[in-house]
């Protein structure tokens, strides 16, 4: 209370009062387990570190609604050949105080792309061969094969780092962007100090203190009780409060990955089970909130080739059963126990959610063993290459694309060579190469085709729920989450009353 009104009084009576605002602290669902630039695309490491520590060549503008926009490239045009030149921007200088230019870009790129790190960026420039050529220290082509007409939104997936940033895992991460890592205690917190130097405005933000707890009701308390201004995920049943509670379309897609090459998996009937078994509707309204879609795709209805065709699989248990009886009739081995794999505080409610699947699935027949997992530990059976030895799995995730394209999912989640992928399917892997490279109608009209394919012919998955997030928001705080707070949160789009 003392604090609170000591901030009052200086904010009406002085120009200081800045100072005492400037500082902000965030508390998340996830520890980080890396900080390296480009592991970026993984939400436990993009909301702390993109467009704060790491910038990218583009930009999607979610909030400001105005698309793909300049970063630290200022324009891009697609020469002759299809391939891609981009004109960066001067005077930007990394926190380490070396000069931005062409080099870094490809460094960065080449960096990203070697198999010696097990970067999550070539997750999504998959099924295409592409290189970086500088031109000049401020100019740098990309040309892949097939031409990529979006490779420019591709490129808000890049992070970019020095020339001399070594191609292995790095703990304290130097980038161009408006923050340095000033602190990281595990267990307890990281901390981001604005620097001096940054090339574009001046954040209002001069400290950002990110802290970890599992439970979204303690996430929503500490904003409430003024441990913390901003708690970007609560879960529905905390947000009761209309003057900083705030709901959002969210770009997530749960849904679990489900092994083909493992049987009794390499069954389509115990696939089509799988999928009867679980009463999705029943969800909505109760551990997952109104709102929330029921989905066909892992991406969410807004997303270009969007298929409104295909239909949620009935909940039709008897239908299930029988399926199961028709598979071991055939010698199929469908009594195998079936491990459903969960990621630890990946959303709000995932431990009551996967546990009534886990119910829902034994009351068909199958024999289900519920795990959950770190981050870490989980993404060791999440990507590629899977553990030897391993038994029948379906791995939950949540999926996040906010892009607006099915490029940033349909490879690495479904290509016989996609990182995440537990299917290897020609005519998917055509499918995917010949929509990738198209544009226009034909675009739309490839990439609904595959959505029909994935989901009622090979039944690559149970997809389930496309998410509705809801975030905690002190009122000294002039921020509100868009579509994109899941996977990044930039520092520099967060302004104070």
């Amino acid at each position: 209370m003392k604090k609170a009104m000591l901030w009052g009084a200086l904010a009406a009576a002085t120009t200081l009062s800045p100072a005492l605002a400037q500082d902000v602290k965030i508390v998340l669902n996830e520890e980080a387990d890396v900080l390296e630039p480009c592991m970026a695309t993984r939400s436990n490491v993009g909301r702390i570190t993109m467009q704060n520590i790491n910038e990218t060549l583009t930009y999607l503008d979610i909030k400001g609604g105005t698309g793909l926009q300049p970063k630290l490239a200022e324009s891009w045009s697609q020469n002759e050949d299809g391939s891609w030149r981009f004109k960066l921007r001067p005077g930007v200088t990394f926190s380490d105080g070396t000069t931005f230019d062409a080099k870094d870009v490809k460094h960065s790129f080449d960096r990203a792309m070697n198999p010696a790190i097990t970067c999550e960026v070539p997750r999504y420039f998959g099924g295409m061969t592409i290189s970086a050529e500088v031109v000049d220290d401020l100019t740098i082509d990309f040309k892949a094969d097939p031409v990529q007409p979006i490779l420019p939104l591709l490129m808000t997936l890049l992070t970019i780092v020095p020339e001399e940033t070594p191609v292995e895992f790095i703990r304290e991460p130097v980038g161009t962007g408006p923050y340095v890592l000033t602190e990281w205690t595990p267990g307890q917190q990281i901390v981001l100090t604005a620097r001096d130097g940054y090339w574009g405005d001046k954040p209002a933000v001069t400290s950002a203190t990110y802290l970890f707890r599992a439970d979204p009701a303690v996430r929503a308390a500490m904003v409430a009780a003024g441990e913390a201004d901003i708690a970007p995920s609560i879960a529905a049943l905390d947000a009761t409060n209309p003057a900083t509670d705030f709901s959002y379309l969210d770009s997530e897609t749960v849904y679990a990955r489900l092994d083909h090459s493992i049987a009794p998996l390499n069954d389509v009937r115990v696939r089509k089970a799988l999928n009867m078994a679980i009463d999705r509707q029943a969800f909505i309204g109760t551990l997952v909130p109104d709102g929330a879609l029921l989905a066909t795709a892992v991406y969410p209805p807004p997303t270009l080739g969007w298929n409104p065709d295909v239909k949620v699989w009935d909940y039709n248990p008897d239908e299930a059963k029988k399926l199961l009886e028709e598979a071991r009739a055939d010698g199929v081995a469908v009594d195998t126990p079936l491990t459903l794999i969960g990621r630890t505080a990946n959303f709000p409610n995932v431990t009551e959610i996967l546990e009534a699947v886990q119910q829902q699935l034994q009351e068909v027949g199958f024999t289900v063993e519920l795990q959950f997992y770190e981050v870490a530990e989980f993404e060791k059976l999440y990507s590629k290459p899977f553990p030897e030895g391993r038994g029948p799995m379906m791995v939950v995730a949540m999926h996040d694309n906010s892009k607006g394209d099915p490029s940033f999912s349909m490879f690495f989640k479904y290509a016989s060579d996609g990182r995440q992928s537990g299917i290897a399917d020609p005519k998917v892997d055509d499918l995917i190469a010949r929509a990738s490279a198209a544009t226009g109608d034909e675009r739309v009209a490839l990439w609904q085709e595959l959505q029909a394919y994935l989901y009622n012919d090979v039944v690559a998955d149970i997809l389930m729920f496309h998410m509705v997030g809801f975030s905690r928001v002190a009122e000294r705080m002039d921020w509100k989450p868009t579509m994109a707070t899941n996977s990044q949160l930039p520092l520099a789009e967060i302004a104070f009353k």
